[in-house]
């Protein structure tokens, strides 16, 4: 454990958009914050090829180059961004608490405001035959292996948005895509289930759900079955893409935020406060609705407000007091 403990104004945990907007806003507002960017700098975008509904890029932008280029304009404002992992927090439950957070299981830093922009991570299965093949043709994400299965057959199992935007990527590189839907509709947009419809090699299957990964070093096949009927079935794949959803990034905070049954941290009406004074959330690590890059982007906007106005309440509640 390092003996020097930095003090400083405002840390931010995570990057992604709601991280690098959050730190725009603090270094233009002179709070000199200093981000940890987690062990997946530049979050979930970085794994996007095409990012085409962000406002302000009309011919779209390629996820890792949107991330960069957040990165860029925080920095050029002051932000000071370092790769790290926060292991551990101490958070102080008083007003004007110092909040002590560990980097690295080495390196303490006191902060006077925290935002938290820790983001999510993919879910799985939790099958066996699942786990076994990851690495070898088991992936949560379509648009970072899915050049490896050009011209061959693949699955993907999921019924919203991402599974639906992951499903037409696979059709464009991929013979032939199996959308495996566990009820009998799809959650996605109406404008993703039109563009999966319309796509002739993506063939949709409901009411089914996994049965067993097929293969012993790579994936070989899948067994599906149909929670309906019972019957089960068989196809052969080189691939198969989870997009179940997310589990929010939240274990270091659990005894001391306010989240709810599913790990998503809670927050104060339509602000960004925690249950804790000086401690703020953004992006999908409170956002269980809309998981957005701009819905992101917007809630680290109001956790950097939110963090500006409370030191300066603060401030002013010590003059009062001097």
């Amino acid at each position: 454990m390092s003996d020097t403990i930095e003090r400083i104004k405002c840390l931010i945990i995570g990057s992604g958009p709601a991280g690098y907007t959050a730190a725009i806003y603090a270094a233009r507002a002179d709070l000199k914050p200093i981000m940890y960017t987690g062990m997946e700098p530049g979050g979930q975008l970085t794994t996007t090829t095409e990012v085409d509904n962000f406002p302000g890029y009309p011919e779209g932008i390629d996820g890792p180059t949107m991330m960069v280029q957040l990165q860029q304009q925080a920095e050029r404002f002051g932000t000071e961004v370092r790769i790290g992992m926060v292991t551990a927090v101490d958070f102080s439950k008083e007003v004007g608490g110092i909040h002590k957070v560990t980097v690295d299981n080495a390196t303490q830093i006191e902060a006077e405001t925290v935002i938290i922009s820790t983001g999510a991570t993919a879910k799985y299965l939790g099958l066996p035959s699942e786990q076994k093949l990851r690495g070898g043709g088991v992936s949560a994400c379509a648009v970072c292996d899915g050049f490896f299965y050009k011209g061959q057959d693949v699955a993907i199992v999921g019924a919203g948005d991402t599974a639906a935007e992951e499903a037409t990527y696979l059709a464009n590189i991929c013979t032939n895509v199996t959308m495996l839907v566990r009820k009998d509709h799809m959650r996605a947009s109406k404008a993703m289930q039109h563009r999966v419809n319309n796509t002739s090699n993506i063939k949709v299957m409901y009411n089914t759900e996994v049965d067993e990964v097929l293969g012993d070093q790579v994936v070989e096949g899948l067994r599906m079955v149909n929670n309906q009927t019972g019957n089960k079935e068989e196809i052969e794949i080189t691939g198969l893409f989870i997009a179940i959803g997310h589990k929010p990034n939240t274990d270091i905070f659990k005894g001391q935020l306010d989240m709810d049954d599913t790990g998503y941290l809670i927050t104060e009406g339509k602000s960004t406060k925690t249950n804790i004074p000086g401690v703020f959330a953004s992006g999908d690590v409170q956002d269980k609705e809309y998981r957005q890059a701009v819905t992101a982007a917007g809630t680290g906007c109001m956790a950097a407000l939110d963090a500006e106005r409370y030191l300066a309440t603060v401030e002013t509640s010590d003059e009062v007091s001097a």
